[in-house]
């Protein structure tokens, strides 16, 4: 079930290992949607708000951490292409060390600075309280999300898309069944919304965890393999720090984005949240081609084929270029009827349409540049050149800030829509030329390497 992705056709062995990818992540997002329409439809527009006005912190938070595993995970990737058995193991033992550690850390710092954080971030007083009730539970469950996500990066770091698919949808069917169950009946409120999702994750977190220790002998370690290896920490370190912050720096912005926005109340809250979910949707593509393309340059890098990564990654941009024109248009298109899924109440969507139509119209015209952001970056960190995805985050920061500062100066709605669009302007050139540059010098020294190896075995 493991897929070497260093042999064969470029498209159909991306093709296969990004499907089941795909699937899970929208499967992701639909147990998201469903959490936000039975919180829209059972508790009101308020609710919406209060959930959706935690969403870039939990971006943050959640991002962070997540990235960081997925840093680990390129190691295991390397491994695994340059057929290192023991080395791929060894990855997943330090990965598992290393994410226990930085897991329980961030659980502690983040519920005890979430007060302030809410209030830096002008949360509107009437949301105030649901939005702490839901983000202090999603933070004191942040290690099932944790596990869950470091078992299916290093599955997929030695090509198995298949086992995280499984897993994750059984998540989605758990979160929906117990949204219902805390809720509608023990009516918990939005806090039940985020116990169901950490409790669906927990179960499924263990259950992988059980299935990967006894099913997938790559990843299964060995007594001795659970020392550390100062190589491998330092090289887990070196991709995965990078990354993290790049995350992290880019979150900011998105926290800074949602302060801003915030300052416009409640109903504007309401009206990008649900605009949000949808729109998440329709890019999901663009994250999953992202985790493939991670992959495949790890695996192909650590192989010494540097032609085979760029063939890979500007055949899947020029792919995704095509969807991305094509989604957005759907997303401005079907705007009404999306804000409908999580509203049953026309006035209120007439209100919300308001804040609604000109955020997506924003969005949607620099998709093309957030598809190129999700290929290039994550192309970027599969070859471990993480600085240089940390160096594009830093744009997508500066962008925001300048953009928000503007917004809450001018107290003005039509710029603060664009602290998203902007950041994808800034950072997805950079990457995208960074990409073209780096990988051709990686080339060279990489073809100059093997014809010396040739020369001294010839000697």
């Amino acid at each position: 079930m493991n897929n070497d992705m260093t042999k064969g056709k470029i498209l159909p062995a991306l093709i296969r290992f990004t499907i089941p990818i795909l699937i899970g992540d929208v499967f992701q997002q639909l147990y998201n949607i469903v959490d936000t329409i039975i919180v829209g439809r059972t508790l009101g527009a308020g609710a919406l708000g209060a959930v959706g006005a935690t969403g870039t912190l939990m971006f943050l938070i959640l991002g962070f951490i997540m990235t960081l595993g997925a840093g680990f995970a390129v190691v295991t990737s390397q491994r695994f292409g340059a057929h290192d058995e023991e080395g791929v193991r060894k990855s997943f033992a330090s990965a598992i060390i290393l994410m226990t550690g930085f897991g329980i850390i961030l659980t502690v710092l983040s519920s005890a600075f979430l007060d302030p954080l809410l209030r830096l971030m002008n949360t509107p007083e009437d949301i105030y309280a649901d939005s702490y009730s839901y983000i202090s539970v999603i933070c004191g469950g942040l290690l099932a999300p944790v596990f869950y996500n470091l078992l299916a990066t290093n599955l997929r770091a030695i090509g198995n898309s298949k086992i995280p698919l499984y897993f994750l949808i059984l998540s989605s069917f758990l979160n929906i069944a117990l949204d219902f169950v805390f809720i509608l009946t023990f009516k918990m409120g939005v806090a039940g919304a985020a116990l169901a999702t950490i409790v669906s994750q927990l179960i499924s977190a263990v259950l992988c965890a059980i299935y990967t220790f006894i099913k997938v002998p790559e990843l299964r370690p060995r007594k001795g393999d659970w020392k550390f290896s100062s190589g491998i920490v330092k090289s887990q370190l070196t991709i995965a720090i990078p990354m993290a912050m790049q995350t992290a720096i880019t979150a900011s912005g998105t926290v800074i984005m949602q302060a801003a926005t915030n300052s416009f109340g409640s109903t504007a809250v309401s009206a990008i949240t649900a605009a949000n979910k949808c729109k998440n949707i329709f890019t999901q593509p663009f994250m999953s081609i992202g985790s493939s393309i991670a992959t495949f340059t790890g695996q192909n890098y650590g192989a010494g084929d540097m032609k085979r990564v760029k063939e890979g990654v500007y055949t899947t941009a020029k792919i995704i270029s095509v969807y991305a024109i094509i989604v957005a248009v759907l997303v401005y298109v079907l705007l009404p009827w999306e804000l409908a899924i999580f509203i049953d109440d026309a006035a209120v969507i007439d209100q919300l349409m308001v804040w609604a139509k000109p955020y997506v119209l924003a969005s949607a015209s620099m998709f093309l540049l957030l598809a190129y952001i999700f290929v290039f970056r994550s192309a970027i960190q599969g070859v471990g050149k993480s600085v240089y995805a940390m160096i594009g985050g830093m744009i997508e920061l500066l962008m925001r800030v300048i953009l928000a500062f503007l917004a809450l100066q001018f107290n003005s709605y039509s710029i603060a829509i664009w602290c998203d669009p902007g950041a994808w302007i800034g950072a997805g050139v950079f990457l995208t030329v960074v990409f073209f540059i780096v990988s051709n010098k990686m080339e060279k020294q990489l073809n100059s390497r093997k014809n010396q190896e040739q020369d001294l075995a010839a000697k």
